[in-house]
C-alpha cells in the first residue's frame, strides 16, 4: 500500500527537481526576490548582500569537505569494507537489503553525518552486488538515515553550544551535550526513528516487476593492485612504518585530548577519523587512492557552499531569515515554541543547508525567544537542529555524496524522501512537543 502512495511522489520528483546546482542557483534567485519584495530592500542592496558573503563559509565550508572526506576515507578501509560485506551478507531477500541498509546509516549517522552517508552508500553498494533490489530506494533508504545526524554525536548545533566561547555563551552559557544529545527526549526521538524509518523504507519497496536493478559490474569497488617499490619514494609511498609512526601518534593524541576532558566537536571527529583511516589503510599510497574517490564526492560541495553562502548572507542581512522566524516565534507559547523552532529552522535549511550557519541565523531570534516565553532553551536548540536534518530529506544538496557514490541522480530518490519527510516530520513534532 505504502508503495502505491509513494508513487506519485516519486513520479514528480523525476518529472520536476532538477539538478542541485541549477536548484541553489534557483534559491539565490527566490531569496534575493523576496529580499526585495518582503524586506524591501533594492537590488543592489540585495547583490551587494550576496557578493559580500559569497565566500563568508570558506572555513565551514572546509571543515565540513573534511567531514566527508576524512569519514569517506574511514569506511574505505579494508577492516570497514570488511565489516560491511559481512553485514551485506546477512541480507537474503531484497525487504532484508532495505532493512539492514536502513539500520546501518542510521546508526553510522548518529555517530558522524560524514561517516553514515558514505557507510551508507558503500553498504548499500555492496548489498546491490548481492542481491537484486530496487536500486534507487535502497540508495535513498542509504540516504534516508541521515535525517538523524543532527541529534547524534556529532551535531554541529549541540556540540557549538557545548564549547566555550561560542557566539551565545552570553546568552545561554555553556550547555553540555547531557541536555541536548543526549537528553531523554532527544533520545527518544532517535529511538522512535530508529523503528519506523526501516519500516516505512521497507514499505515502499515495489514488486521485482516494477524495480530497477543495478548492474553489479558498474558498481563494482575499483581494486588498488599492489606494486613493487623500484624508487626510494615507492618505498616511503608503501610504508606501514611511515604511516602508523604518524597515525598511531594521532590515535594517541585523541586519547590523551578525551582523557583531559576534551570534549566533541567538528575539529576532534575530523582528527579522530583521519588518523584512523590512516592507520587502517596501513600505507599512504592506498590511503591517497582512498582520498581521490573522497574527493570526488565532494565536488559538489566545493562549487555549491559559496551560493549557499550568499543565500545566507541575503537572508540574514536583509532580515528574511529573522522574518520567518519571528513569524513562527510570534505564534508560540513556551511549550509550542520548539514546535515552531523546528517548523522555521525547516524552512530556512532548504536556503542555508548548514547546521552551524543556520543557528548562526536562527539563534539571535529563537533565544530571545525561549527568554520570553520561559522556553527551556536546550530544547529549542535541539528543535533547530532536528530542523535542519529534517529538510535535507527534500534539499538534495547533501545527497550528492551519495549520489556520487551510487551513480545516481537526485531525482532517482527523492521522491522516496519525501514520504520519509512527511513520516519523520509527524515524529520530531510530537518528540520535540511532548517529551
Amino acid at each position: 500500500m505504502l508503495n502505491r502512495a509513494s508513487q506519485p511522489l516519486v513520479r514528480l520528483v523525476e518529472r520536476y527537481l532538477p539538478d542541485p546546482y541549477i536548484f541553489v542557483l534557483i534559491l539565490t534567485l527566490v531569496a534575493a526576490l523576496a529580499a526585495m519584495l518582503v524586506e524591501g530592500r533594492s537590488p543592489v542592496a540585495v547583490m551587494d548582500m550576496w557578493g559580500k558573503g559569497f565566500w563568508g563559509l570558506l572555513t565551514f565550508s572546509m571543515q565540513m569537505l573534511l567531514v566527508l572526506v576524512t569519514g569517506f576515507m574511514l569506511a574505505s578501509t579494508p577492516l570497514v569494507k570488511g565489516i560491511l560485506d559481512k553485514l551485506a551478507a546477512l541480507a537474503r531477500t531484497p525487504g532484508q537489503a532495505i532493512l539492514l541498509v536502513t539500520y546501518v546509516s542510521l546508526a553510522a549517522s548518529w555517530i558522524n553525518w560524514g561517516f553514515g552517508l558514505v557507510v551508507g552508500a558503500l553498504f548499500a553498494k555492496a548489498l546491490a552486488r548481492r542481491i537484486q533490489v530496487h536500486y534507487p530506494l535502497l540508495i535513498a533508504s542509504a540516504y534516508g538515515g541521515f535525517v538523524v545526524w543532527h541529534g547524534g554525536l556529532a551535531g554541529s548545533i549541540p556540540l557549538t553550544i557545548a564549547t566555550p566561547g561560542h557566539f551565545t555563551e552570553s546568552q545561554i552559557g555553556v550547555i553540555g551535550t547531557g541536555d541536548t544529545i543526549f537528553a531523554f527526549f532527544n533520545l527518544a526521538i532517535v529511538a522512535a526513528l530508529f523503528i519506523v524509518v526501516p519500516v516505512i523504507n521497507r514499505l515502499m519497496l515495489p514488486p521485482p516487476e516494477e524495480s530497477v536493478f543495478a548492474d553489479p559490474k558498474a558498481i563494482q569497488d575499483p581494486e588498488v593492485p599492489d606494486v613493487t617499490p623500484s624508487r626510494p619514494a615507492e618505498h616511503l609511498e608503501n610504508s606501514r612504518v611511515l604511516a602508523w609512526l604518524i597515525g598511531f601518534s594521532g590515535v594517541a593524541y585523541a586519547i590523551h585530548y578525551f582523557s583531559q576532558g576534551g570534549g566533541l566537536n567538528l575539529n576532534i571527529v575530523n582528527f579522530m577519523f583521519l588518523f584512523l583511516a590512516i592507520v587502517l589503510h596501513q600505507t599512504p599510497r592506498r590511503l591517497l587512492i582512498s582520498l581521490n574517490e573522497a574527493v570526488k564526492g565532494g565536488a559538489g560541495i566545493v562549487i555549491q557552499f559559496p551560493f549557499y553562502a550568499g543565500i545566507m548572507a541575503i537572508m540574514t542581512d536583509s532580515g528574511l531569515a529573522g522574518t520567518i522566524s519571528n513569524g513562527f516565534a510570534s505564534i508560540a507559547t513556551d511549550q509550542t515554541l520548539p514546535f515552531w523552532s523546528f517548523i522555521s529552522a525547516g524552512v530556512v535549511n532548504i536556503f542555508v543547508p548548514s547546521g552551524g550557519g543556520q543557528w548562526a541565523v536562527q539563534a539571535p531570534v529563537m533565544l530571545p525567544a525561549a527568554a520570553a516565553l520561559g522556553a527551556d532553551v536546550p530544547r529549542v536548540a535541539m528543535a533547530v537542529a532536528w530542523g535542519d536534518a529534517w529538510t535535507n530529506l527534500l534539499q538534495p544538496f547533501w545527497a550528492l555524496p551519495v549520489l556520487a557514490i551510487a551513480g545516481l541522480k537526485a531525482k532517482d530518490i527523492m521522491g522516496y524522501c519525501l514520504m520519509l519527510l512527511i513520516v519523520t516530520g509527524v515524529i520530531i513534532s510530537l518528540g520535540l512537543t511532548f517529551l
